[in-house]
């Protein structure tokens, strides 16, 4: 009996283990916490940040310089509150205002993971050292108290398990509010959950512009599952922070949890609707490069560059290459992500789901600041397009941040 005990026993440790693994994944905890060439959640990664730059902790169960030594609620008041048990604050980088709506399920399940089914690491990462008044990691404090919730997650009165399933991940463990959230003076999410519209409305980092998941109106639930599973669906591929994202987040969810994400987007709504295609507008710019006379610089670069893989349409093609037509990194306000792709090029990362990796080349050898400028602005107003035109100074300011 006691043997059988035992193995019953190890058999729950197991399976707890792996739900834990789970969990991380839910937190994208390796994107952060994980080097290339080290060994898993070792930390090190140089987070750049409007206060400075902030390097990722070793987070395995190494007694002197990961967390070994942690009970399990000293781990939870880190996930959940930044609170490290010496008392001092972690840098909201950390995106624990969103970790503290994490279930007391999901946080046994993770720290069982850390502290068995992770491998010790002794390595230690770079010490952060912001400037001051950021140095003074006391005033964090002052930050928790104006900005921060020890609430619970609640779930939504009158929606379906699935949506309120969705809701959870989205606004913990997902912390999808730190990308897709505007942000206030104290560079602070402006609201922590669904109750207030601005939660999810989009915003705007390291100069890109991130849109807002609310009804998200041009995909259907469909389309959302395939580009969060496998960084592309029928119109639109993954690029700059979602990459990593995916890689390493969403790419491992469950199909039940990507549906429950999506349902729990599209419940928000919020979103005004894609205006339906100018046809006119389309024929005329597909018309006239079918023709190729008579062209701009901008539509002669496109032509020679861009043409091949997203043809004179502007569809591209369906789960290969995104479309241009209507595509929000293409009409965003602020064109620095359309500039960074073009100089810097994009590849999707390989999932599970999708394993093949496809890449775009990168064309800052190839084209100057001018004729980058010139391309953007065909793409940004071309087919039913209208965004405004990018000009050779955009770029240059681009191209000198990738040069950094």
């Amino acid at each position: 009996m006691a043997a059988g005990f035992m193995a019953q026993a190890q058999a729950d440790d197991a399976q707890l283990i792996k739900q834990g693994e789970y969990v991380s994944r839910l937190g994208d905890c390796s994107a952060c916490h994980t080097l290339p060439g080290k060994l898993a959640f070792s930390g090190g990664l140089a987070i750049k940040s409007d206060l400075g730059t902030i390097y990722s902790t070793n987070i395995t169960p190494d007694k002197e310089n990961g967390i070994g030594n942690y009970t399990e609620q000293q781990f939870a008041d880190a996930v959940r509150k930044g609170i490290l048990p010496d008392g001092t604050s972690l840098y909201p980088a950390m995106p624990y205002p969103d970790y503290a709506k994490t279930s007391d399920e999901d946080i046994h399940a993770l720290y069982t993971y850390f502290m068995q089914g992770v491998k010790p690491s002794a390595e230690v990462p770079a010490k952060t050292e912001l400037s001051f008044p950021f140095s003074q990691r006391w005033g964090m404090k002052l930050w928790n108290w104006a900005f921060t919730s020890d609430k619970a997650f609640k779930p939504i009165g009158g929606a379906s398990a699935e949506i309120n399933r969705g809701a959870y991940l989205v606004e913990s463990l997902g912390h999808c509010g730190s990308c897709h959230t505007p942000r206030g003076l104290g560079m602070n999410e402006k609201t922590l959950d669904s109750g207030d519209d601005k939660f999810l409305s989009g915003g705007n980092l390291n100069g890109w512009d991130v849109p807002s998941l609310r009804g998200i109106a041009h995909w259907n639930e469909q389309e959302i599952v395939d580009y969060l599973g496998k960084g592309r669906n029928d119109k639109a591929a993954v690029g700059g922070e979602m990459t990593s994202v995916v890689e390493n987040s969403t790419g491992y969810m469950t199909d039940a949890d990507l549906k429950a994400i999506a349902a729990y987007l599209k419940f928000l709504g919020g979103n005004p609707p894609v205006p339906a295609d100018n046809l006119q507008a389309t024929s005329a710019t597909e018309t006239k490069l079918t023709a190729a006379k008579n062209l701009s610089e901008g539509e002669r670069l496109y032509l020679d560059n861009c043409a091949a893989c997203h043809f004179v349409t502007g569809k591209g093609a369906p789960g290969v290459f995104p479309e241009l037509d209507q595509a929000t990194i293409v009409n965003a306000e602020d064109p620095t992500g359309l500039i960074h792709t073009i100089l810097q090029g994009a590849q999707q990362p390989s999932t599970a789901r999708a394993p093949s990796t496809l890449a775009m080349p990168g064309f800052k050898a190839r084209l100057s600041d001018d004729e980058v400028a010139q391309l953007s602005t065909f793409i940004r107003q071309g087919w039913s397009n209208k965004a405004a035109a990018v000009s050779a100074d955009d770029v240059s300011k681009v191209r000198k941040k990738l040069a950094e």
